[in-house]
């Protein structure tokens, strides 16, 4: 725009050629000051002195535009990157979320909540950068089915990974790929039918979860037995309310509590926490364990109490040496 007024105003003020207008428009505007063709009238020396204001104020504003484009935009997202990257990259027994849908953000949020590490993988740019802004977990921007992008996602060091992808074959795919990658991590997926769930077992999930299915049952519960439903409701997993459930490895723990009863270790007196649960290392649940119940290595506790309670006995749990 400016180089075009300035080509017009030597050829109209002094009557220049299209090509020396242009050749005094260009030394003027860069202000590199090579000689003038011939001497300029007082109507074109007025005219310079304006085209060097003009174009050096177009000059300015296109360098602040620039600079807001590229420090403020691009490279404040590439800096962004470099740190999320860096920092995925440091970390250890997180979870990972396939798809950032309706399922993924109930995850995200319910894991949000327990303090649990995230990184959410989604190819929508909008719905990670929804992610960026109200939770700050860390997000890789790309395809769940690929190597390379659960590669990204730390799926070598993380503790579990949940697919909640809207197409059933995306969800197989990220199974196989992320049991192919580390043999022992924990995968949840999503299924909209029993005869993907399958499929799902085969590639090496280790729980498949049909949202229908389990809505419809919900629903089921609410007229057969709703007061039943109401009072589980309260009882959290979440870590937000006064009462908590919580399950609790047994490993690591401190020799004067290895093979003891339930009764011997005193955690109801010790603690306040009530164990509603037990499950042995070979698989096998019981609900309401006796007293004599012995609690071994590796086996699992499923406890309800507050949160202050919960820690205690985690503090009983966990082997000080």
């Amino acid at each position: 725009m400016v180089f075009a007024f300035g080509v017009a105003g030597y050829m109209f003020l002094e009557d220049y050629s299209f090509l020396d207008a242009l050749y005094m428009t260009v030394i003027t505007l860069s202000t590199i000051g090579f000689g003038l063709l011939r001497e300029l009238s007082p109507s074109g020396k007025l005219f310079t002195i304006f085209l060097i204001i003009v174009g050096l104020g177009a000059f300015a504003y296109m360098i602040s535009l620039l600079t807001s484009y590229f420090v403020e935009g691009h490279l404040e997202g590439i800096v962004r990157g470099y740190f999320k990257k860096s920092d995925i990259k440091k970390m250890k027994n997180h979870v990972i979320i396939c798809g950032y849908g309706r399922n993924g953000r109930q995850a995200l949020d319910e894991l949000h909540a327990r303090n649990v590490s995230c990184v959410v993988v989604d190819n929508k740019v909008e719905k990670i950068e929804h992610v960026e802004e109200e939770h700050y977990l860390k997000f890789i921007d790309g395809d769940a089915t690929s190597d390379e992008v659960l590669i990204r996602a730390g799926i070598g060091s993380a503790k579990a990974l949940i697919t909640t992808l809207p197409v059933d074959a995306d969800n197989v795919y990220v199974i196989l790929s992320a049991r192919s990658i580390n043999k022992s991590i924990t995968l949840i997926s999503r299924a909209s039918n029993e005869s993907v769930e399958n499929k799902l077992h085969v590639a090496g999930v280790n729980s498949v979860v049909m949202p229908e299915k389990v809505g419809g049952a919900h629903m089921a519960k609410l007229v057969a037995n709703p007061d039943v439903v109401e009072f589980l409701e309260h009882l959290s997993i979440d870590g937000m309310d006064p009462t908590n459930l919580e399950e609790i490895v047994c490993s690591d723990m401190p020799a004067d509590i290895i093979n003891q009863t339930i009764d011997q270790i005193g955690i109801r007196k010790r603690a306040g926490a009530n164990i509603i649960g037990f499950k042995t290392p070979e698989g096998k649940y019981i609900i309401n364990p006796p007293p004599d119940t012995k609690v071994i290595t590796n086996s699992k506790l499923f406890v309800l109490g507050t949160p202050k309670q919960i820690k205690a006995m985690k503090e009983m749990m966990r082997d000080k040496s």
